[in-house]
């Protein structure tokens, strides 16, 4: 049983089929058939005009802060986003640019602050080229629309462009009970990860408008993105994109129905306010290693990171599953 990450699932059969069934062509050449309808689909459930087919989420958002920017520019994001935590420092290695940092609140902005940090016209200072956001957070949160239409807005104003990190948008969609366009509209380049609870074994779609996927498509190859007969692997996520994100509110069920479990054992406070989407954030007065010992179980989760545990549901996990999870953490606390 692994409860790391949504992305240790493993491909369905149907995306093993697409995979050896696939049409493919050399997409350098932009002559992959899979791969183009891949980036259609999800340029149109997202409402932009284009998408890019690259490796991975991080890859994405890379891609496209080089797009966005020049060398030398500045850009705003929160202190917490994976932009900043969870990239290798990415920006500022390959695109150049600085990076403005905003405090979080709980994965928000304070409009404000954003005011206070976009540059003005001086010859000092470096340009504001672009505002992140990302939704859902990585702190487990669904970022309500209200909070993302004021930074849009703002941004608008000062002719800024923003990106969203949507590596889990749909998973926000199905939170915030809208339609993941109603999320993208609020960004002018969107990153969607297929390979976390979308289940597909490899790949994330950059959108946006045409003029800014064909400079993202260079910089794809600038950065080593570009790929040859990659359909086989772009099947994979047509078939998640048709099967997967229905289900999803599956695993936000069962990762409530976690913490409602945990939160009942002494000495475990799970992080409710943070408790959105397919993960679930808890604290523990016990001093275990509880990574360590739930491992001598098999049962698989990652240690704490500042403090908090996290325990991730995903189409392979089942409430029985849930279940052994939660005698297990008993017998190791001894409650």
């Amino acid at each position: 049983m692994d409860f790391r990450s949504d992305t240790v699932t493993k491909p369905t059969q149907r995306m093993r089929q697409a995979m050896v069934e696939a049409l493919v062509g050399d997409d350098v050449y932009q002559d992959d058939p899979t791969v183009i309808r891949l980036e259609n689909m999800m340029a149109q459930r997202l409402g932009k005009e284009a998408g890019l087919f690259v490796p991975s989420g991080h890859f994405s958002n890379q891609c496209a802060i080089m797009t966005h920017t020049r060398r030398g520019d500045e850009i705003i994001v929160l202190e917490d986003y994976h932009i900043v935590v969870h990239e290798c420092g990415a920006p500022g290695l390959l695109s150049g640019v600085n990076l403005r940092m905003a405090r979080s609140d709980l994965g928000e902005y304070d409009v404000e602050e954003v005011k206070r940090l976009i540059r003005g016209d001086d010859i000092h200072e470096p340009r504001t080229a672009l505002i992140c956001l990302e939704n859902a957070h990585g702190n487990g949160r669904a970022i309500p629309l209200i909070a993302m239409e004021e930074v849009w807005q703002l941004a608008q104003e000062h002719g800024i462009p923003v990106h969203l990190d949507g590596a889990r948008i749909f998973n926000a969609a199905v939170a915030l009970e809208c339609d993941v366009k109603e999320i993208a509209r609020y960004a002018d380049s969107v990153s969607v990860c297929l390979s976390k609870g979308l289940a597909a074994p490899i790949g994330s779609v950059l959108v946006g408008s045409k003029e800014f996927i064909e400079k993202a498509r260079r910089n794809r190859k600038v950065m080593g993105g570009g790929m040859r007969q990659v359909g086989v692997i772009a099947a994979a996520g047509i078939v998640a994109l048709e099967d997967m994100v229905e289900r999803l509110e599956e695993d936000h069920i069962l990762a409530n129905y976690f913490g409602i479990q945990v939160d009942d054992i002494e000495g475990i406070h799970v992080a409710w306010d943070r408790l959105d989407i397919n993960m679930v954030f808890f604290t523990m007065d016990h001093e275990v290693d509880l990574a360590a010992e739930l491992l001598e179980r098999d049962i698989l989760i990652n240690g704490p990171e500042f403090g908090e545990y996290r325990i991730v549901m995903s189409k392979d996990v089942t409430k029985q599953d849930v279940d052994r999870l939660v005698i297990a953490i008993k017998e190791i606390l001894a409650v």
